[in-house]
């Protein structure tokens, strides 16, 4: 009956039926991309060529998916018929080779459509190349991997191979690559975001053009639903073999032909998503009523148009009063105008279109006057400050009040300005609250992100049986990124840009790392773990670089002490909270190498946090100082920093002691929270709550200890609350080595307290 059951199944049609129906939509879309290009814009450039290459590999690709359901993909294994098995191999082998050149070439297209924006935009252009290059790296390594993954290449048209025969397991191949396409994916959506929302436009202009760009979060949807079927396909597999070849994988044909599927519905969609800005042109010329600019705010003249942060530098630069500057030629006053225009006998880039008021045929026969009078203008022009609109005589009654320009704003990453909030060294304790509310989220990130390593690398030892040194090599690897951030990309970063863009690049660093740890659970590789180990090291480390200076900076200088308490205190509270999280729920069901896969997911959820994290802090108007700022803060202490002990600058003095008071602390806290478990088993070694119930507990005192000593701040100076820490710990950890039982469980956990 069983036999009967399984006969009857086959995935087969669903396939055929999604893969032949995305296939046709992305069809459509390159059509449509290319009449409007060739049609309308009258241009054809790189990325459309691009988007012309993956369509031609999506073909191949879609079409090899076809193939394999005709011979047997979508059944089970015993139910193909012997002289399909050798037709399914090779459509399964043409899907896997095809799969990443088709996603390289759509990303490739879509890399070079952003660098037509990067004109003036430096740090875009770059981020731009950097993602373009990773993507092209990335999808030729993993090409040739495909291709030769057995050798002879002959061996993985096999149905059994010989056993001195090994060949790669693609399915793991698959999943350990997973974290590459979800970076790119999100490097892709979030990259033209500053510059869009930057933009002179009416705001629901605005917000078309910002839709319009998001459909590749669609992409990175599709993309998490596959690896989700990637990862059913592994357990799968696992559960009923061990084999690591294509031809040895146990019924991959059915267990794998869904993760086929979402595959193309991947790479089709990515091609329809990156089609969609150039549509536009089409679309604007075919329903001008329908996409063309707002009429009222067409005419209703220049302040109703609705400005991004990217209009601070350009107020600077209008006049008062706008009326007393006319154009200086009627190339200018046309575009004055109409707003931001192509002037080139219809050659209109299809992003200058997408930004254009009227698009009807009224205004392209307009432009084509302007061939002979100007060379054709970049696609980004609308981009660069505009020459204030001319205005009718009806509008000579605007006040210069109504085109105030604003004062100079803060540099962001190049491509954005935003206004520049106050000085934080002047803020108040009333004024700083927000931006610490906001700062401190970030130092309960940090806890959080050690609480939970620690616990992930516990179970990793336990399930890999590593021996105790590549254990501690764990936390080496976390604590060795402390040393390289500060002093490479970090002080690169903070020196040039401040604390937003550290904060910013922090985060980025720390949820590519997060995202690393898939490769690593696949593989159940130590090396793997020592390198995101290493990279969400380096995004923690980028963070303290500029979260500790910040707290310690936004407010009174005699609070500073009491504000990073405070701060630290919630970053305790995040220590407390993910170990728990993590051996409660998280990892409760992480018991061998096959499910250690499934913290996949628990990564992915805190790398998506920590990328809306990022974002929002681009927006936030974080408080800077500058160097004038820190200049007369020192000016103001210059009595006490000139000051000598024994030959030495009391500043020099004090950050020596500062860097050992550090250096033994943090070894001393790492020493404690490495042998708490193993201690409280010696002492009390039926204990009724379980060691691990009382390091929660210690942890809880440790935050309670900072709560605690950011109040003593406000009545004692900080040098005796050190003072009185020291006193503590010693003699804590006299009696913790001293005592065994209930008491010395008591001396660990004070320990914590004491170490604040």
């Amino acid at each position: 009956m069983a036999d009967d059951v399984t006969a009857s199944q086959n995935r087969g049609p669903e396939v055929l039926a999604v893969t032949v129906a995305l296939f046709v939509l992305a069809t459509f879309a390159v059509i449509l991309r290319l009449v409007s290009r060739i049609g309308i814009v009258k241009r054809i450039s790189a990325d459309d060529y691009a988007m012309i290459v993956a369509w031609l590999i999506a073909f191949g690709f879609s079409f090899s998916i076809c193939y394999g359901t005709v011979v047997g993909l979508g059944r089970h294994e015993a139910n193909i018929r012997d002289k399909d098995h050798a037709p399914l191999r090779k459509s399964q082998y043409a899907f896997l080779v095809l799969y990443n050149p088709a996603l390289m070439a759509t990303k490739t297209s879509i890399c070079l459509f952003y660098l037509t924006l990067a004109k003036n935009q430096r740090i875009f252009k770059w981020a731009t190349i950097a993602t373009m290059v990773v993507v092209n790296v990335a999808g030729v390594a993993l090409t040739f991997l495909n291709i030769f993954q057995c050798r002879p290449i002959s061996d993985a048209f096999q149905d059994v191979l010989p056993e001195n025969i090994k060949c790669l397991d693609i399915i793991a191949l698959y999943l350990s690559s997973a974290p590459i396409n979800i970076i790119t994916d999100l490097a892709l959506l979030f990259l033209p975001m500053p510059i869009l929302t930057a933009m002179r436009l009416p705001r629901n202009e605005k917000l078309i053009l910002i839709v319009t760009f998001s459909f590749g979060a669609f992409v990175a949807a599709v993309d998490v639903v596959r690896i989700a079927y990637l990862q059913e396909a592994s357990s799968s597999r696992a559960r009923g073999d061990t084999g690591s070849s294509l031809a040895n994988q146990q019924d991959l044909s059915w267990i794998a032909s869904l993760s086929f599927m979402w595959s193309a519905v991947e790479v089709d969609v990515g091609i329809i998503c990156a089609c969609v800005p150039g549509v536009k042109p089409l679309a604007a010329k075919l329903f001008p009523k329908l996409l063309g600019r707002i009429k009222h705010a067409r005419d209703s003249g220049y302040h109703h148009y609705h400005q991004g942060g990217g209009d601070a530098h350009y107020a600077d630069r209008v006049d008062s009063n706008p009326l007393a500057t006319p154009p200086s030629s009627p190339l200018k006053a046309r575009f004055a105008s109409v707003g931001h225009e192509n002037g080139a006998n219809g050659n209109m880039d299809s992003l200058n279109f997408m930004t254009t008021p009227d698009m009807n045929t009224n205004d392209l026969q307009r432009r084509d006057t302007a061939r002979d009078e100007t060379e054709d203008i970049g696609r980004v022009d609308f981009l660069n400050p505009p020459k204030p609109p001319t205005f009718n005589k009806r509008d000579t009654t605007m006040t210069a009040s109504s085109t105030k320009a604003r004062k100079g704003s803060l540099t962001v990453f190049d491509f954005v300005d935003m206004n520049s909030p106050k000085s934080m060294v002047r803020m108040s304790n009333r004024e700083s609250i927000p931006a610490l509310c906001f700062v401190t989220v970030l130092f309960f990130l940090w806890g959080f992100a050690y609480g939970l390593l620690s616990i992930l690398n516990a179970q990793f030892q336990r399930i890999v049986k590593v021996s105790n040194a590549q254990a501690q090599g764990l936390h080496a690897a976390y604590f060795a990124a402390y040393f390289v951030a500060p002093l490479t990309f970090g002080r690169l970063v903070f020196n040039k840009w401040g604390f937003r863009q550290t904060f910013i690049v922090g985060l980025c660093v720390y949820g590519t790392g997060t995202l690393i740890f898939w490769p690593s659970a696949v593989l159940v590789s130590y090396p793997a773990f020592l390198v995101s180990n290493f990279i969400v090291g380096l995004g923690v480390a980028t963070l303290e670089l500029g979260g500790n200076p910040f707290i310690a900076l936004c407010g009174p200088p005699e609070y500073a002490e009491i504000r990073l308490n405070i701060s630290q205190a919630v970053q305790a509270i995040g220590s407390v909270v993910s170990p728990i999280l993590a051996q409660k729920v998280l990892f409760k069901g992480v018991t061998d190498a096959p499910s250690l896969i499934d913290i996949q997911w628990t990564y992915l959820g805190i790398a998506l946090f920590v990328v809306v994290l990022a974002l929002i802090f681009f927006y936030l108007p974080i408080p800077e100082a500058s160097d004038e700022d820190l200049q007369r803060l020192a000016d103001e202490r210059e009595d006490v920093n000139t000051r000598k002990v024994g030959g030495i600058t009391v500043t020099h003095l004090t950050l020596a002691f500062g860097i050992l008071s550090q250096f033994c602390y943090v070894g001393g806290q790492e020493a404690v929270a490495g042998v708490f478990l193993h201690y409280v088993d010696q002492v009390k070694p039926n204990s009724d709550i379980g060691a691990f119930n009382y390091q929660s507990v210690g942890h809880t005192v440790f935050a309670v200890g900072r709560f605690l000593s950011a109040l003593a701040g406000l009545v004692f100076a900080p040098r005796w609350i050190v003072i009185f820490l020291y006193i503590g710990l010693i003699i804590t950890c006299t009696l913790a080595m001293n005592l065994t039982g209930y008491a010395g469980v008591a001396m660990i956990v004070l320990i914590l307290f004491f170490e604040v």
